[in-house]
């Protein structure tokens, strides 16, 4: 079996990373709508929510298989571009560019212009706005660029000088709001800007999962933490895209069969003026939305009889005493 090696999360991540939604994610339906040139390593792979993977003896038809984006040699002038139509339209906060495993193949640089347009790929004479100048990238290596805008974007147009590869994309953002008030949603999807804060433990799969759309693929795609060996129970704090009011929850254990949490329950509360840094100690002692609940293996549970908090922002799940989870669904209303 070929070797693979998985590249590392990196430790100097800016803030912005945390506190906003990727709107190129895979996931929420982002996706390459027009490229110059992705001979080598086709262009969509660089929207995968997962760290570039790499197998030293993998090759295709066309050479050697990279995970990202990689154009051939350019022997005429010019440089390589792709179009990448965001799942959901939203202001740009931050970007990052991941040459992860591109050594002697990586862009040297890069720049990045964003529109607004309804249709699925802007027209010819489309006015892009500069985001980011054309900038160095380094071999094998995560770039983070801030670039704040408050332009409403529905397309990125990535540029590479003059060819090479760019393993992962990352263009984080808020979501446009897209729904009515009186519209029952889930607040803390990811494509309605919903995010997770904070958690005590994630040594199998981050709490970002949780909000991802659809069900989860496999035990891999979900939140779960090793095996608690001291008292206490795990938690993760997400934050709600929009504060609004709660009627009902979801909870899907899908592919936790043998290792599943026993219970758990959700604090909730509204924060005016919330500090990511100061939420963790202040969420033990927030109200119960959802009191301890009984879960069990591979299923889908519904809650629907929850303590009236009224507007909420931040929820903490709690899972007792450790375990996996799939899916988390906070079905309500946005609050005007």
């Amino acid at each position: 079996m070929s070797q693979v090696i998985i590249a590392p999360i990196s430790e100097n991540a800016p803030a912005f990373t945390k506190q906003f939604t990727n709107l190129a994610d895979h996931r929420i339906g982002s996706k390459v709508v027009a490229v110059s040139d992705d001979f080598f390593a086709k262009a969509d792979r660089m929207l995968n929510h997962l760290p570039a993977e790499f197998y030293p003896d993998r090759y295709d038809d066309n050479g050697k298989w990279m995970d990202g984006w990689e154009s051939r040699r350019r022997r005429n002038g010019g440089h390589d571009w792709s179009i990448v139509k965001l799942g959901v339209p939203g202001t740009v906060k931050g970007l990052q560019v991941d040459t992860s495993f591109f050594t002697g193949n990586f862009a040297p640089a890069v720049s990045i212009e964003v529109c607004y347009c309804e249709q699925e790929l802007p027209a010819d004479d489309v006015q892009w706005q500069a985001l980011l100048p054309a900038s160095a990238l380094s071999a094998d290596n995560s770039h983070f660029f801030e670039a704040s805008s408050e332009q409403v974007v529905s397309h990125v147009k990535v540029n590479m000088f003059p060819d090479g590869g760019i393993a992962r994309l990352r263009i984080f953002g808020l979501p446009k709001a897209s729904h009515h008030g009186d519209e029952t949603i889930d607040l803390i999807a990811l494509v309605n800007g919903g995010r997770a804060v904070a958690h005590n433990d994630s040594h199998y799969g981050t709490p970002a999962n949780l909000l991802a759309p659809g069900e989860g693929v496999n035990m891999g795609d979900g939140w779960e933490t090793r095996r608690r060996r001291e008292p206490g129970n795990d938690w993760c704090i997400i934050a709600l895209g929009q504060p609004g009011s709660v009627d009902s929850v979801d909870v899907a254990t899908s592919y936790f069969k043998g290792n599943y949490p026993d219970k758990m329950s959700i604090q909730a509360a509204y924060i005016s003026d919330p500090n990511d840094l100061s939420l963790i100690s202040q969420s033990m002692f927030w109200e119960e939305l959802l009191p301890p609940q009984s879960l069990s293996a591979d299923n889908n549970h519904h809650f629907a009889q929850l303590n009236s908090l009224g507007k909420i922002s931040h929820i903490r799940i709690n899972i007792f005493p450790d375990g996996g989870l799939s899916r988390v669904r906070l079905w309500g209303k946005v609050d005007q």
